[in-house]
């Protein structure tokens, strides 16, 4: 059984999968090691089981990372556009959804082997059901899993980060780059659910499943999509997006009315339908349920003071919220932080001061907007890697 390798991979996802036949097209002899008992997992669950597996508006700006212009290079070398034509070689059917993303007419389960048949056209060795138990460097890596070790002078950490624990997911990436000094960025859940408490969840608990277009803002920067409301806060695409730019303790903005007027709309109904209810007139603007939790006094709009309109229209175009926390990396889409980019190289994905030994994907301090920027950066990194081992 051959244990010397010129490359070994260590987690077999979407970069791991992209470095691996990355690199077996250039002749390099590649070994592929996961923990799991198959491939790409996380891919297999991606979309719905569709598998959102580009954007089309993937540019370095919609990446958060200490260092906003780490993606840059790599994104630059391996586009959206040269996904889509590997897709397309595969015969592989595919529709653009809203804002640019991409996904699979059919399953999921057909990127994965499309990877697949990519690493066994070019001799990649993939070996699943591999626990890592140890990784040394003297001169060459050596891992040593629990089916015996194996030697290789370059190593890719493709072992992803912390959410979903569920599929697999470990801090193997993490406890790899501490033991050879790289610097880090403190991980937190990332794409991922809020929480609320006291007032606020009370109002929320009863709109369970109620969703609605908003405007989500943290700070400058917002998103104008889709809102759910869960038994424990808030969800959906616009609260994911916001909540990576959310800090611990940092406030939440909400416009549940996005590109209306709400103090005009609510004054509109005051002058020319003064008889109508007040939760009539807000139940045109949002769904009943919620209009009924936001004006749960009765009474017809006419009657209302212009400060209770002033009240309504602020909390309609500008809902200021305080979450407790987020639903944790059991529900996150992705991990914030990881593997600093200050120790990598990004022409090359490769640590600065330990030649050979590269981190791509998930692993590392560079994570995309909802709506297939991460597999990009997946292939985008793998693809680096894969070209420089």
């Amino acid at each position: 059984m051959t244990t010397h390798f010129d490359a070994i991979i260590l987690g077999a996802g979407a970069a791991g999968l992209m470095a691996a036949a990355t690199a077996g097209r250039r002749g390099r002899r590649v070994l592929l090691l996961d923990h799991a008992e198959e491939a790409g997992k996380k891919i297999l669950i991606s979309g719905g089981g569709r598998c959102n597996f580009t954007n089309l508006g993937c540019v370095p700006e919609r990446f958060l990372s200490a260092n906003r212009h780490f993606a840059r290079s790599a994104l630059a070398r391996y586009t959206p556009a040269d996904f889509l034509a590997l897709v397309e070689r595969h015969r592989i059917a595919w529709h653009e959804k809203t804002l640019g993303q991409l996904f699979c007419d059919g399953s999921a389960r057909q990127i994965v082997q499309m990877l697949l048949d990519e690493c066994a056209a070019t001799g990649v060795d993939l070996r699943l059901r591999h626990d890592i138990q140890h990784v040394s460097h003297n001169g060459h890596f050596t891992v040593q899993t629990s089916d015996g070790g194996f030697t290789a002078p370059a190593l890719i950490l493709a072992t992803g980060g912390l959410s979903i624990p569920k599929m697999g997911a470990t801090g193997l990436a993490y406890s790899i780059a501490r033991t050879f000094a790289l610097p880090m960025v403190e991980p937190r859940p990332g794409l991922v659910p809020l929480t609320f408490e006291g007032e606020a969840l009370e109002l929320m608990r009863p709109l369970s499943g109620v969703a609605l277009p908003v405007r989500a803002k943290v700070g400058k920067t917002g998103f104008t999509e889709a809102m759910l409301f869960t038994h424990r806060g808030l969800s959906g695409p616009a609260v994911l997006q916001a909540s990576s730019y959310l800090q611990p303790g940092g406030e939440l903005e909400l416009d549940l009315l996005p590109g209306l007027d709400a103090r005009g709309q609510l004054l509109f109904g005051k002058t020319n339908r003064p008889r109508a209810e007040l939760r009539t007139v807000l139940g045109e603007l949002v769904p009943q349920r919620l209009a009924i939790a936001l004006a749960p006094d009765q009474g017809r709009i006419g009657e209302l003071p212009n400060k209770r309109i002033e009240q309504l229209a602020a909390q309609l175009s500008a809902w200021r919220l305080k979450p407790a926390g987020t639903e944790g990396y059991a529900k996150a889409e992705v991990t914030l932080g990881g593997i600093a980019t200050q120790g990598l190289s990004s022409q090359t994905m490769m640590a600065t001061k330990i030649p050979g030994l590269f981190a791509i994907g998930e692993a590392v301090d560079v994570t995309g907007w909802l709506g297939g920027y991460n597999f990009q950066w997946a292939w985008a990194s793998g693809f680096v890697a894969g070209s420089e081992v």
